[in-house]
C-alpha cells in the first residue's frame, strides 16, 4: 500500500469508525470533535498543569545558583544585659546593645558559580523537553480514549444489534418449531445463542462506561456525541524519515541530551573546591553601653563607638582529606551514567517509532482485509438464510453466519480505532504530537515555558514573590457517574 493510500485509510477509519457509533440517533446532539477534547486538555488536565508548575520551580534553580556569585549584606542586633559582675570588676557595664554590618562581594569562586549556573540552565533546557513529552503523552492518552469511546460505542451498537437480530431468528425458530417445521435442538441452539449475545451486550455496555470514564479523567468532561476525528498531520512516508525525525525532535531524547550537558557542568563544579576563592568585604560595628560602662567613673569611658574595616579575603585550601577528589568522582560517574541514559533513551525512540510504523500499517491493512470480510460475511449470511428458508441449510449455519458478520464486523471497528491511535502514538515518537504541531485553538496565545524562565533568570530582590498557589485545572467529583446507553438499537433489517 502506498503512503497516500494509508494516509487515505487512515481518515476513511476515524470517519466510518465515529459513524458506526453514532447510527441510528435521530437528533444530534450537541457534537464534539477531538480539537474540541485536546484544547480542554491542553488547558485543564492537572498532569499537564503540574509539569507546568514544576518547570517554573526548575526555572529558580537559575537566580538560585546566581546569587552565589552577587553581593551579600546583612545586620546583626544584639542586646546584652549583664545580670551578675565578677566581684573584682569595678567597671563591667550592665548592659550593652551591639550593631554589627557586614557586606561581602566574591570576585572568584573557582568557577563554582559559573558551571553551577550553566548547569541550572541545562536542567531548565531539559525540563522545557520533559513538559513537552508530558504534554505528548496525555494527547496520546487522549486520542486514545477518544477512539476508545467511539469504538466501544460502536461494540455496543452492535452487540445490541445482535441481540435483535438473534431474537428474531429464536423468535422465528419457535414458531417453525410449533408447526414441525425444526426440531426442538434448533430451538435451543438459537436460545442459547441469543443467551450469549445478551450477556456479551451487558459487557459491551460496561467496556463502554470503562472507555467514558477513562475520557472523563482525562478531559475533565463526559463525552457528548462525538464526532469524526481529522485525518492525521504529518504521517511519514517510510519508517527511516519516521527515525530520522524522532531522533531530531523527539522531547525525551532531547531531555536525556540535556541533562547529560547539565551533569558536565556539575563535575566541573565539584572539582572547583581544590581552587582559591577571593572575595571583597567590608565590616561596620556600633556599641552603646547606655552609660553603664565604667561603674562609678563611667563618666572617664565613652559610652559609644564605632568601627569599620575593608578588606580582601584570599582563601587557598591545602588539603580536605580527599574531599574534593571524591565528590569529582563521584559527579564524573553521575556524568558517565546521563551520557548512557542518552543511548538508553535513543534505542528507546527508535524502538517506540519502529514499533508505531509497524501498528500503524498493519492495522491500515487490517482495515482493508476486515472490509473485504464484512462485505463477504453480508453475502455469505444473505445466502444462508435464503437457503435456509428452503431448507438447504440449518439453524446453526445461520447462527454461524450472523456470527461470523458480528466478528468481522468488530475487528473492523477495532481495526480502525487501532490506526487512528497507531498513527497518532508514531506522531508523538517523532515529537510532532504537541499543541503547536497540531494547530490547536486555545482561546489564547499558547503556553510557552521560556516566558517564565525570561521573567525570573535575573530578579535578586530578596521580597519578590509571586501570587498564593492555587491549582487551574478542573475537578470532575460534581460529574455524574456515565452509563452505557448509546442510542436506540437498530432493526435487524437496518443493521444490514
Amino acid at each position: 500500500m502506498s503512503p497516500r493510500s494509508r494516509l487515505l485509510t487512515t481518515a476513511r477509519a476515524a470517519a466510518s469508525l465515529s459513524a458506526i457509533a453514532l447510527a441510528g440517533s435521530a437528533v444530534a446532539a450537541q457534537a464534539e470533535t477531538l480539537r474540541d477534547a485536546l484544547v480542554a486538555v491542553y488547558n485543564t488536565n492537572p498532569t499537564i498543569e503540574g509539569a507546568r508548575a514544576s518547570q517554573r520551580a526548575t526555572d529558580e534553580d537559575v537566580p538560585i545558583q546566581r546569587a552565589a556569585g552577587l553581593p551579600s549584606a546583612n545586620a546583626t542586633a544584639t542586646h546584652i544585659e549583664f545580670l551578675r559582675q565578677s566581684a573584682n570588676s569595678f567597671t563591667a557595664p550592665e548592659r550593652n546593645l551591639g550593631v554589627n554590618a557586614q557586606l561581602t562581594v566574591p570576585v572568584y569562586s573557582g568557577g563554582a558559580v559559573r558551571n553551577g549556573i550553566a548547569a541550572a540552565q541545562e536542567r531548565v533546557a531539559a525540563g522545557q523537553a520533559d513538559l513537552r513529552g508530558t504534554e505528548s503523552s496525555i494527547f496520546s492518552q487522549t486520542v486514545a480514549a477518544y477512539m476508545d469511546v467511539l469504538r466501544t460505542e460502536a461494540l455496543a451498537q452492535l452487540a445490541g444489534n445482535q441481540v435483535e437480530v438473534l431474537r428474531v431468528t429464536f423468535e422465528s425458530t419457535s414458531d417453525r418449531f410449533e408447526i414441525g417445521d425444526l426440531t426442538r435442538t434448533d430451538v435451543a441452539q438459537a436460545q442459547s445463542r441469543l443467551a450469549v449475545a445478551q450477556g456479551d451486550l451487558q459487557t459491551a455496555y460496561a467496556n463502554v462506561i470503562n472507555a467514558r470514564e477513562t475520557y472523563i479523567q482525562l478531559v475533565g468532561r463526559m463525552p457528548m456525541n462525538l464526532e469524526a476525528p481529522p485525518p492525521l498531520p504529518g504521517l511519514p512516508e517510510t519508517v527511516g524519515m519516521a527515525v530520522v525525525t524522532a531522533l531530531e525532535s523527539n522531547p525525551d531524547l532531547i531531555a536525556a541530551k540535556e541533562r547529560a550537558e547539565a551533569a558536565g557542568y556539575d563535575t566541573e563544579v565539584a572539582g572547583s573546591s581544590r581552587l582559591p576563592t577571593v572575595g571583597l568585604f567590608a565590616n561596620y560595628d556600633y556599641s552603646n553601653f547606655f552609660g553603664t560602662l565604667g561603674g562609678p567613673v563611667a563618666s572617664d569611658f565613652q559610652q559609644r563607638e564605632a568601627t569599620a574595616n575593608a578588606g580582601v579575603r584570599i582563601t587557598i585550601p591545602i588539603f580536605q582529606g580527599g574531599r574534593p577528589a571524591a565528590l569529582q568522582r563521584q559527579a564524573g560517574a553521575r556524568e558517565t551514567a546521563a551520557l548512557e541514559q542518552v543511548i538508553v533513551t535513543e534505542r528507546s525512540i527508535i524502538q517506540q517509532t519502529r514499533s508505531a510504523y509497524s501498528s500503524w500499517e498493519a492495522s491500515n491493512a487490517v482495515i482493508e482485509s476486515s472490509q473485504t470480510a464484512v462485505e463477504a460475511a453480508e453475502l455469505s449470511l444473505e445466502g444462508v438464510r435464503a437457503e435456509n428458508s428452503i431448507g438447504n441449510r440449518t439453524i446453526i449455519d445461520v447462527l454461524n453466519a450472523e456470527q461470523e458478520l458480528l466478528s468481522a464486523r468488530a475487528q473492523l471497528v477495532t481495526a480502525r480505532r487501532n490506526a487512528y491511535v497507531a498513527g497518532f502514538t508514531l506522531l508523538a515518537a517523532m515529537g510532532k504530537a504537541e499543541a503547536r504541531d497540531l494547530n490547536l485553538d486555545t482561546g489564547g496565545p499558547l503556553y510557552d515555558p521560556q516566558v517564565n524562565y525570561e521573567r525570573v533568570r535575573g530578579r535578586f530582590w530578596d521580597w519578590d514573590r509571586d501570587p498564593e498557589p492555587a491549582p487551574n485545572s478542573t475537578r470532575t467529583v460534581d460529574i455524574p457517574p456515565s452509563d452505557g446507553l448509546i442510542g436506540p438499537v437498530l432493526e435487524p433489517n437496518e443493521q444490514r
